[in-house]
């Protein structure tokens, strides 16, 4: 069977883990990779790999995001290359210490790439994508980004801004034939959670998720066309509920008098 070519997807975070899965389905979907990571030597041995399995174009560009001249070569490349259709904002760093205990220097690299870094990216991609008429936007955001009581607070407080990035862009975005998902990971197995201190084989392994079943069950999400995806929910319609909900509750924030329980006596 012939797979028609869908353009190309940069990649970042993808020298491991779920960045790596989703350049080894991408590729099998009949996308071109360019791969986003530190790490030259894993981005190389993934090269070879997708090359022989899939027979697909696959660029490699090593850069450190929190870097602002290796994140600007990213951005460039973003801009300028036409063939490219699809952006996964995948790079990220957590942490699991509470806040007294945390170093806030790390705290602010964790912003940095989390954040920043995220946000760049989409702007240097969206222009063109608009001007053509199409591209895909993965934002992996998390759990914590609604569970915020789970793990580090800024940890939690970033992937919370992925998420509400993410709504905005599809507000913005949706009638520009741009398609926008944020996908919220629970806990997966990846060394991500080595970095983070907290090695995912220390914790319970029932709410633990092998990192290709995550990243197969946000595709197939995407291909439902699902704007939020959260591979670890068993029943849909609780996130639908809840998504009713807060829209609900945001259209009934504007009034030009505070709410009787905060009026003076």
């Amino acid at each position: 069977m012939t797979i028609s070519h869908q353009g190309t997807a940069l990649i970042t975070g993808a020298s491991t883990g779920i960045g790596a899965i989703y350049a080894d389905r991408l590729a099998k979907r009949g996308y071109d990779l360019i791969l986003v990571a530190r790490n030259q030597e894993r981005l190389s041995a993934l090269t070879k790999q997708l090359n022989g399995q899939t027979g697909r174009s696959v660029r490699t560009l090593a850069a450190d995001l929190s870097d602002k001249a290796d994140l600007a070569k990213v951005e460039a490349t973003l801009r300028d290359d036409p063939s490219i259709t699809m952006l996964i904002n995948n790079a990220g760093i957590g942490a699991v210490a509470p806040l007294l205990l945390a170093n806030v220097d790390k705290m602010e690299d964790m912003i940095t790439l989390n954040i920043t870094a995220l946000t760049r990216l989409t702007y240097a991609a969206v222009p063109g994508f608009v001007a053509r008429g199409k591209g895909t936007i993965i934002n992996i955001s998390s759990i914590v980004g609604i569970a915020a009581e789970v793990l580090n607070g800024v940890y939690g407080a970033s992937k919370a801004y992925v998420l509400s990035f993410s709504h905005s862009l599809v507000h913005e975005l949706a009638d520009k034939g741009i398609r926008v998902q944020a996908v919220l990971p629970g806990a997966t197995a990846t060394e991500f959670w080595d970095i983070a201190g907290f090695p995912h084989q220390n914790m319970d392994q029932a709410i633990v998720m092998r990192a290709d079943d995550m990243v197969d069950a946000a595709l197939s999400g995407l291909d439902q066309g699902e704007l939020v995806t959260i591979p670890g929910l068993q029943d849909g319609i609780d996130w639908t509920r809840f998504e009713a909900n807060r829209r609900a509750l945001s259209a009934k924030f504007g009034h030009s008098k505070p709410a009787p329980r905060y009026r003076a006596a």
